[in-house]
């Protein structure tokens, strides 16, 4: 049984770090340097944040306020993907608590 589980780990592995092999290492890299873009429409999407919250929504129409909403729901996406944070799916999460309960 252990040695079922090491030989499908290795074999995981393996599959796993295959298109790292096989990478182009004379590929430059793209790092990108419009940090200061990024950060200047950040500040200009939460300053549009800022003014949408302050409105006063009573006096808007049905439609108005449906279009405002649409307008944040936007901007939050499009700030969110500009993060540069990492993020894990529940299944890999999962996937590597298993491992680290076999593992250890």
């Amino acid at each position: 049984m252990k040695r079922t589980l090491f030989y499908l780990l290795t074999a995981l592995s393996l599959v796993a770090t295959a298109p790292v092999v096989y990478a182009n290492p004379a590929a430059p890299i793209e790092v990108p340097n419009d940090h200061k873009k990024a950060e200047a429409r950040a500040k200009v999407l939460l300053n549009r944040l800022d003014e949408i919250n302050e409105m006063d929504k009573s006096k808007l129409t049905k439609a108005e306020r449906k279009d405002l909403r649409k307008e944040v729901k936007e901007i939050r996406s499009e700030l969110r993907s500009t993060s540069n944070g990492i993020y894990l799916s529940i299944g890999a999460i999962i996937i590597i608590i298993l491992l680290l309960i076999l593992l250890l």
